[in-house]
């Protein structure tokens, strides 16, 4: 069949990643299907481009000879979408981890909000969250912050291209961003609300674009696996 030698050869599938799923669970339900329409033991399967299992939206996920393409892919920009609920931290920065304080937000504003935004644009200085996939001497540094080890990450140097609040709801404010590969949305979540003086988390997270790839133009696992 064609479409067994186009997955062989090399293909790049848009998937739309549901919630709770890890880009690793998609790349092993791609890998086993199409395993089982070609009747091979081994495919190359890979994705460009980890999304927390708390976020849905685009993941790109190459097949074959596309796989030398990933690292292209990942250096591309990123956008998303998603909703900072501001007053309350977690040290996770997001839902994964209990909500540790809260604090009032009754006193900011639109002005405030949108004016804040303005110190998160441009090359800045971010530090990724303890809960996060970088690895501390060969050890993923979620690892070490679910056992509550004592341990500190660097900054790194990422560039927001543009950060715009789209609407407001408070405690929640949401979002769009455009930024570099490597910027940790849930560290912008965190550090808006430290500069905001109220604290703050991410409570959703929605990946709309990779370069020119679009989610608008991504298939759901049930969508993708009806066209093979």
């Amino acid at each position: 069949m064609e479409i067994d030698n186009e997955y062989v050869h090399g293909k790049i599938i848009l998937i739309d990643k549901p919630l709770r799923w890890t880009s690793f669970d998609v790349v092993k339900k791609i890998r086993y299907n199409l395993t089982k329409l070609i009747g091979l033991k081994k495919l190359k399967v890979g994705h460009a481009g980890t999304l927390d299992p708390l976020a849905s939206g685009l993941l790109i996920i190459c097949t074959g000879r596309k796989t030398k393409s990933i690292s292209e892919i990942q250096n591309q920009s990123k956008q998303y979408e998603g909703v900072i609920c501001l007053g309350s931290t977690t040290p996770s920065f997001d839902l994964e981890t209990e909500i540790e304080f809260q604090s009032s937000t009754d006193h900011l504003n639109k002005e405030l909000l949108n004016s804040a935004v303005e110190n998160f644009i441009g090359e800045i200085k971010q530090v990724p969250p303890l809960f996060s996939a970088k690895k501390i001497n060969g050890k993923r540094a979620y690892l070490h912050a679910r056992k509550g080890d004592d341990i500190e990450l660097k900054e790194n140097l990422v560039q927001i291209y543009s950060f715009k609040i789209t609407k407001i709801e408070l405690p929640d404010v949401h979002f769009h961003i455009h930024c570099s590969k490597g910027t940790y949305i849930r560290s912008i979540a965190s550090d808006y609300g430290k500069y905001l003086g109220v604290g703050g988390y991410l409570k959703e997270l929605r990946r709309t674009a990779i370069g020119d790839f679009s989610v608008q133009n991504a298939d759901t696992i049930a969508e993708w696996e009806a066209k093979i």
